[in-house]
Protein backbone atom coordinates (compact mmCIF):
# COMPACT_ATOMS: atom_id res chain seq x y z
CA UNK A 1 0.00 0.00 0.00
CA UNK A 2 1.21 3.47 -0.85
CA UNK A 3 -0.01 6.73 0.65
CA UNK A 4 -0.29 10.19 -0.88
CA UNK A 5 -1.07 13.58 0.64
CA UNK A 6 -4.06 15.42 -0.73
CA UNK A 7 -3.17 18.93 -1.87
CA UNK A 8 -5.28 21.93 -2.79
CA UNK A 9 -4.66 23.83 -6.00
CA UNK A 10 -6.40 26.96 -7.13
CA UNK A 11 -8.00 27.32 -3.74
CA UNK A 12 -10.77 24.77 -4.33
CA UNK A 13 -9.44 21.76 -6.27
CA UNK A 14 -8.12 18.69 -4.46
CA UNK A 15 -5.28 16.87 -6.23
CA UNK A 16 -3.29 13.73 -5.51
CA UNK A 17 -0.44 12.14 -7.45
CA UNK A 18 -0.53 8.65 -8.95
CA UNK A 19 2.11 6.01 -8.18
CA UNK A 20 4.53 6.05 -11.12
CA UNK A 21 4.92 2.27 -11.25
CA UNK A 22 1.16 1.76 -11.52
CA UNK A 23 0.84 4.50 -14.14
CA UNK A 24 3.63 2.96 -16.23
CA UNK A 25 2.18 -0.56 -16.05
CA UNK A 26 -1.23 0.72 -17.17
CA UNK A 27 0.03 3.11 -19.88
CA UNK A 28 -1.16 6.18 -18.03
CA UNK A 29 0.74 9.34 -18.83
CA UNK A 30 0.29 13.04 -19.47
CA UNK A 31 -3.03 13.56 -21.24
CA UNK A 32 -4.42 10.14 -20.37
CA UNK A 33 -8.01 9.93 -19.20
CA UNK A 34 -8.83 7.91 -16.10
CA UNK A 35 -12.17 6.89 -14.63
CA UNK A 36 -13.29 7.30 -11.01
CA UNK A 37 -15.84 4.95 -9.52
CA UNK A 38 -17.44 5.81 -6.19
CA UNK A 39 -18.55 3.06 -3.83
CA UNK A 40 -19.66 4.47 -0.48
CA UNK A 41 -16.41 5.54 1.23
CA UNK A 42 -14.18 4.09 -1.54
CA UNK A 43 -12.98 5.86 -4.66
CA UNK A 44 -11.72 3.44 -7.32
CA UNK A 45 -9.60 4.62 -10.23
CA UNK A 46 -8.97 2.83 -13.53
CA UNK A 47 -7.57 3.78 -16.95
CA UNK A 48 -10.26 4.62 -19.49
CA UNK A 49 -10.46 2.06 -22.27
CA UNK A 50 -11.91 2.77 -25.69
CA UNK A 51 -13.13 -0.82 -26.03
CA UNK A 52 -13.92 -2.44 -22.72
CA UNK A 53 -14.80 -5.83 -24.20
CA UNK A 54 -12.79 -8.63 -22.64
CA UNK A 55 -11.52 -11.15 -25.18
CA UNK A 56 -10.22 -14.64 -24.49
CA UNK A 57 -8.81 -17.45 -26.62
CA UNK A 58 -8.80 -21.19 -25.92
CA UNK A 59 -7.18 -24.03 -27.86
CA UNK A 60 -9.76 -26.82 -28.15
CA UNK A 61 -7.65 -29.22 -30.21
CA UNK A 62 -7.71 -31.93 -27.56
CA UNK A 63 -11.33 -31.45 -26.49
CA UNK A 64 -13.30 -34.10 -28.36
CA UNK A 65 -15.64 -35.26 -25.59
CA UNK A 66 -18.91 -33.35 -25.39
CA UNK A 67 -18.72 -32.68 -21.64
CA UNK A 68 -15.14 -31.36 -21.91
CA UNK A 69 -15.88 -28.91 -24.72
CA UNK A 70 -19.18 -27.82 -23.17
CA UNK A 71 -17.44 -27.19 -19.85
CA UNK A 72 -14.74 -25.15 -21.62
CA UNK A 73 -17.32 -22.87 -23.26
CA UNK A 74 -19.21 -22.42 -20.00
CA UNK A 75 -16.02 -21.69 -18.06
CA UNK A 76 -15.00 -18.95 -20.50
CA UNK A 77 -18.51 -17.47 -20.34
CA UNK A 78 -18.73 -17.48 -16.54
CA UNK A 79 -15.21 -16.03 -16.30
CA UNK A 80 -16.57 -12.89 -17.95
CA UNK A 81 -15.14 -12.94 -21.47
CA UNK A 82 -17.24 -10.89 -23.88
CA UNK A 83 -15.59 -12.41 -26.96
CA UNK A 84 -14.53 -16.07 -26.84
CA UNK A 85 -12.27 -17.46 -29.58
CA UNK A 86 -12.14 -21.25 -29.78
CA UNK A 87 -9.27 -22.37 -31.99
CA UNK A 88 -7.83 -25.63 -33.33
CA UNK A 89 -5.86 -26.84 -36.37
CA UNK A 90 -9.19 -27.95 -37.76
CA UNK A 91 -12.49 -27.82 -35.90
CA UNK A 92 -14.59 -30.90 -36.63
CA UNK A 93 -18.30 -30.89 -37.42
CA UNK A 94 -18.95 -32.67 -34.12
CA UNK A 95 -17.07 -29.99 -32.18
CA UNK A 96 -19.14 -27.29 -33.91
CA UNK A 97 -22.35 -29.10 -32.95
CA UNK A 98 -21.24 -29.33 -29.32
CA UNK A 99 -20.29 -25.63 -29.27
CA UNK A 100 -23.67 -24.59 -30.71
CA UNK A 101 -25.50 -26.72 -28.14
CA UNK A 102 -23.44 -25.17 -25.34
CA UNK A 103 -24.18 -21.65 -26.60
CA UNK A 104 -27.93 -22.33 -26.51
CA UNK A 105 -27.64 -22.95 -22.77
CA UNK A 106 -26.05 -19.55 -22.02
CA UNK A 107 -27.85 -16.21 -21.82
CA UNK A 108 -26.74 -13.63 -24.39
CA UNK A 109 -24.01 -15.72 -26.06
CA UNK A 110 -24.08 -16.12 -29.84
CA UNK A 111 -21.84 -17.56 -32.55
CA UNK A 112 -20.65 -14.62 -34.67
CA UNK A 113 -17.91 -16.23 -36.77
CA UNK A 114 -16.96 -19.70 -37.98
CA UNK A 115 -13.94 -20.77 -40.04
CA UNK A 116 -12.17 -24.09 -40.48
CA UNK A 117 -9.86 -23.38 -37.54
CA UNK A 118 -11.86 -20.95 -35.38
CA UNK A 119 -15.26 -20.38 -33.83
CA UNK A 120 -15.88 -16.95 -32.30
CA UNK A 121 -18.58 -16.40 -29.70
CA UNK A 122 -19.74 -13.03 -28.41
CA UNK A 123 -21.91 -11.97 -25.50
CA UNK A 124 -24.43 -9.57 -27.03
CA UNK A 125 -25.78 -8.25 -23.72
CA UNK A 126 -24.02 -5.55 -21.71
CA UNK A 127 -23.99 -5.42 -17.92
CA UNK A 128 -26.68 -2.77 -17.71
CA UNK A 129 -29.13 -5.11 -19.46
CA UNK A 130 -28.59 -7.96 -17.01
CA UNK A 131 -30.72 -7.89 -13.87
CA UNK A 132 -29.23 -10.20 -11.28
CA UNK A 133 -32.25 -9.48 -9.07
CA UNK A 134 -34.67 -10.67 -11.76
CA UNK A 135 -32.53 -13.71 -12.53
CA UNK A 136 -32.46 -14.86 -8.90
CA UNK A 137 -36.19 -14.19 -8.55
CA UNK A 138 -36.84 -16.31 -11.65
CA UNK A 139 -34.58 -19.07 -10.31
CA UNK A 140 -36.60 -19.09 -7.11
CA UNK A 141 -39.89 -19.49 -8.96
CA UNK A 142 -38.68 -22.22 -11.31
CA UNK A 143 -36.76 -24.30 -8.77
CA UNK A 144 -39.55 -24.29 -6.16
CA UNK A 145 -42.17 -25.12 -8.80
CA UNK A 146 -39.96 -27.93 -10.08
CA UNK A 147 -39.77 -29.42 -6.60
CA UNK A 148 -43.54 -29.25 -6.11
CA UNK A 149 -44.18 -30.86 -9.49
CA UNK A 150 -41.54 -33.55 -8.96
CA UNK A 151 -43.21 -34.73 -5.76
CA UNK A 152 -46.61 -34.54 -7.43
CA UNK A 153 -45.30 -36.64 -10.34
CA UNK A 154 -44.05 -39.22 -7.85
CA UNK A 155 -47.32 -39.36 -5.92
CA UNK A 156 -49.58 -39.48 -8.99
CA UNK A 157 -47.26 -41.64 -11.12
CA UNK A 158 -47.23 -38.94 -13.83
CA UNK A 159 -44.25 -39.67 -16.08
CA UNK A 160 -45.00 -36.74 -18.40
CA UNK A 161 -44.84 -34.31 -15.50
CA UNK A 162 -41.61 -35.92 -14.27
CA UNK A 163 -40.00 -35.48 -17.70
CA UNK A 164 -41.18 -31.87 -17.83
CA UNK A 165 -39.50 -31.18 -14.49
CA UNK A 166 -36.21 -32.54 -15.81
CA UNK A 167 -36.40 -30.30 -18.88
CA UNK A 168 -36.93 -27.20 -16.74
CA UNK A 169 -33.59 -27.81 -15.02
CA UNK A 170 -31.92 -26.35 -18.13
CA UNK A 171 -33.69 -23.01 -17.50
CA UNK A 172 -32.32 -22.86 -13.95
CA UNK A 173 -28.82 -23.73 -15.17
CA UNK A 174 -28.92 -20.93 -17.77
CA UNK A 175 -29.83 -18.41 -15.10
CA UNK A 176 -27.20 -19.78 -12.71
CA UNK A 177 -24.43 -19.34 -15.29
CA UNK A 178 -25.63 -15.80 -15.98
CA UNK A 179 -25.63 -14.89 -12.29
CA UNK A 180 -22.14 -16.35 -11.89
CA UNK A 181 -20.93 -14.35 -14.89
CA UNK A 182 -22.34 -11.11 -13.48
CA UNK A 183 -20.74 -11.86 -10.11
CA UNK A 184 -17.28 -12.42 -11.56
CA UNK A 185 -17.63 -9.35 -13.79
CA UNK A 186 -18.48 -7.18 -10.79
CA UNK A 187 -15.43 -8.48 -8.93
CA UNK A 188 -13.19 -7.64 -11.86
CA UNK A 189 -14.73 -4.40 -13.09
CA UNK A 190 -15.99 -1.68 -10.71
CA UNK A 191 -17.91 -0.06 -13.55
CA UNK A 192 -20.10 -3.15 -13.83
CA UNK A 193 -21.24 -2.80 -10.21
CA UNK A 194 -22.38 0.75 -10.94
CA UNK A 195 -24.26 -0.32 -14.08
CA UNK A 196 -25.98 -3.22 -12.33
CA UNK A 197 -27.10 -0.98 -9.50
CA UNK A 198 -26.15 -3.16 -6.52
CA UNK A 199 -23.18 -3.06 -4.15
CA UNK A 200 -20.72 -5.89 -4.65
CA UNK A 201 -21.64 -7.36 -1.26
CA UNK A 202 -25.26 -7.67 -2.40
CA UNK A 203 -24.20 -9.29 -5.67
CA UNK A 204 -22.21 -11.81 -3.62
CA UNK A 205 -25.28 -12.58 -1.48
CA UNK A 206 -27.41 -13.04 -4.60
CA UNK A 207 -24.82 -15.32 -6.20
CA UNK A 208 -24.50 -17.43 -3.05
CA UNK A 209 -28.28 -17.80 -2.85
CA UNK A 210 -28.57 -18.58 -6.56
CA UNK A 211 -26.19 -21.48 -6.00
CA UNK A 212 -28.54 -22.89 -3.37
CA UNK A 213 -31.53 -22.53 -5.73
CA UNK A 214 -29.60 -24.32 -8.46
CA UNK A 215 -29.00 -27.21 -6.06
CA UNK A 216 -32.69 -27.31 -5.14
CA UNK A 217 -33.49 -27.64 -8.86
CA UNK A 218 -30.97 -30.49 -9.09
CA UNK A 219 -32.76 -32.33 -6.29
CA UNK A 220 -36.10 -31.71 -7.98
CA UNK A 221 -34.62 -33.35 -11.07
CA UNK A 222 -33.40 -36.24 -8.94
CA UNK A 223 -36.89 -36.75 -7.48
CA UNK A 224 -38.38 -36.60 -10.99
CA UNK A 225 -35.98 -39.35 -12.07
CA UNK A 226 -36.98 -41.43 -9.06
CA UNK A 227 -40.65 -40.85 -9.92
CA UNK A 228 -40.08 -42.81 -13.12
CA UNK A 229 -39.00 -45.81 -11.03
CA UNK A 230 -41.93 -45.86 -8.60
CA UNK A 231 -45.27 -47.00 -9.97
CA UNK A 232 -47.75 -46.52 -7.14
CA UNK A 233 -47.49 -45.56 -3.49
CA UNK A 234 -50.02 -45.78 -0.69
CA UNK A 235 -52.28 -42.88 0.19
CA UNK A 236 -50.70 -42.64 3.64
CA UNK A 237 -47.20 -42.44 2.16
CA UNK A 238 -48.41 -39.79 -0.30
CA UNK A 239 -49.84 -37.69 2.54
CA UNK A 240 -46.56 -37.89 4.47
CA UNK A 241 -44.53 -36.88 1.41
CA UNK A 242 -46.83 -33.95 0.64
CA UNK A 243 -46.57 -32.73 4.23
CA UNK A 244 -42.78 -33.04 4.11
CA UNK A 245 -42.58 -31.23 0.77
CA UNK A 246 -44.76 -28.35 1.97
CA UNK A 247 -42.65 -27.89 5.10
CA UNK A 248 -39.35 -28.21 3.21
CA UNK A 249 -40.38 -25.59 0.64
CA UNK A 250 -41.23 -23.10 3.38
CA UNK A 251 -37.53 -22.82 4.24
CA UNK A 252 -36.16 -21.49 0.90
CA UNK A 253 -39.38 -19.53 0.23
CA UNK A 254 -39.20 -17.68 3.55
CA UNK A 255 -35.43 -17.30 3.28
CA UNK A 256 -35.76 -15.73 -0.17
CA UNK A 257 -38.36 -13.31 1.22
CA UNK A 258 -35.76 -12.38 3.83
CA UNK A 259 -33.05 -11.92 1.21
CA UNK A 260 -35.22 -9.61 -0.88
CA UNK A 261 -36.58 -7.60 2.07
CA UNK A 262 -35.53 -3.95 2.14
CA UNK A 263 -36.11 -3.56 5.87
CA UNK A 264 -33.32 -5.10 7.97
CA UNK A 265 -35.56 -5.99 10.92
CA UNK A 266 -38.03 -7.74 8.64
CA UNK A 267 -35.19 -9.61 6.93
CA UNK A 268 -33.80 -10.87 10.25
CA UNK A 269 -37.26 -11.96 11.42
CA UNK A 270 -37.95 -13.88 8.19
CA UNK A 271 -34.48 -15.47 8.11
CA UNK A 272 -34.88 -16.76 11.66
CA UNK A 273 -38.36 -18.03 10.81
CA UNK A 274 -36.92 -19.95 7.86
CA UNK A 275 -34.24 -21.52 10.00
CA UNK A 276 -36.87 -22.51 12.57
CA UNK A 277 -38.70 -24.60 9.95
CA UNK A 278 -35.66 -26.86 9.50
CA UNK A 279 -36.32 -28.64 12.80
CA UNK A 280 -39.86 -29.46 11.68
CA UNK A 281 -38.50 -30.77 8.36
CA UNK A 282 -36.06 -33.07 10.18
CA UNK A 283 -38.89 -34.55 12.25
CA UNK A 284 -41.06 -35.14 9.18
CA UNK A 285 -38.13 -36.82 7.40
CA UNK A 286 -37.83 -39.25 10.30
CA UNK A 287 -41.57 -39.93 10.09
CA UNK A 288 -41.33 -40.74 6.39
CA UNK A 289 -38.30 -42.99 6.92
CA UNK A 290 -40.02 -44.96 9.69
CA UNK A 291 -43.21 -45.31 7.68
CA UNK A 292 -41.68 -46.53 4.42
CA UNK A 293 -39.45 -49.05 6.18
CA UNK A 294 -42.45 -50.56 7.98
CA UNK A 295 -45.11 -50.45 5.27
CA UNK A 296 -43.47 -50.13 1.86
CA UNK A 297 -40.23 -52.15 1.89
CA UNK A 298 -40.12 -52.57 -1.91
CA UNK A 299 -39.79 -48.84 -2.56
CA UNK A 300 -38.24 -47.90 0.79
CA UNK A 301 -34.85 -47.08 -0.72
CA UNK A 302 -36.28 -44.84 -3.44
CA UNK A 303 -38.63 -43.02 -1.07
CA UNK A 304 -35.77 -42.62 1.39
CA UNK A 305 -33.82 -40.81 -1.34
CA UNK A 306 -36.83 -38.56 -1.98
CA UNK A 307 -37.02 -37.67 1.71
CA UNK A 308 -33.28 -36.98 1.72
CA UNK A 309 -33.63 -34.59 -1.24
CA UNK A 310 -36.41 -32.71 0.53
CA UNK A 311 -34.28 -32.54 3.67
CA UNK A 312 -31.40 -31.10 1.64
CA UNK A 313 -33.77 -28.56 0.13
CA UNK A 314 -34.46 -27.28 3.63
CA UNK A 315 -30.72 -27.15 4.33
CA UNK A 316 -30.13 -25.10 1.18
CA UNK A 317 -32.91 -22.77 2.29
CA UNK A 318 -31.09 -22.43 5.60
CA UNK A 319 -27.98 -21.34 3.68
CA UNK A 320 -30.05 -18.67 1.91
CA UNK A 321 -31.30 -17.50 5.31
CA UNK A 322 -27.66 -17.11 6.42
CA UNK A 323 -26.99 -14.92 3.37
CA UNK A 324 -30.07 -12.87 4.19
CA UNK A 325 -28.81 -12.32 7.73
CA UNK A 326 -25.42 -11.20 6.44
CA UNK A 327 -27.09 -8.82 3.96
CA UNK A 328 -29.22 -7.34 6.76
CA UNK A 329 -26.35 -6.97 9.21
CA UNK A 330 -24.85 -3.50 9.82
CA UNK A 331 -21.80 -2.79 7.69
CA UNK A 332 -18.52 -1.96 9.41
Amino acid sequence: METRKVQVTGGSTYTVSLPKEWATENDVGAGSVVEFHTEEDFLLLSPQQEDDRVEGTMDISGLEEAHELTRAVMTMYVSGFDVIRLEAGRISAEQRRIIRNAVQGLVGLEVIEETTDRVVLQDLLDSSELSIHNAVTRMRLVSITMLEDAVEALITDDDDLANDVMQRDDDVDRLWYMVSRVFRTVLRNPTAATEIGFPRETVFDYQSSARQLERIADHATKIANLALEVEEISEETADLLRALQEEAIKVPETAMDALMADDSDEAVELANEARGHIRTVDEKVRQVDRHVRETDPQSAQVLGLVADSLSRTADYGGNIAESALQKAAPRP
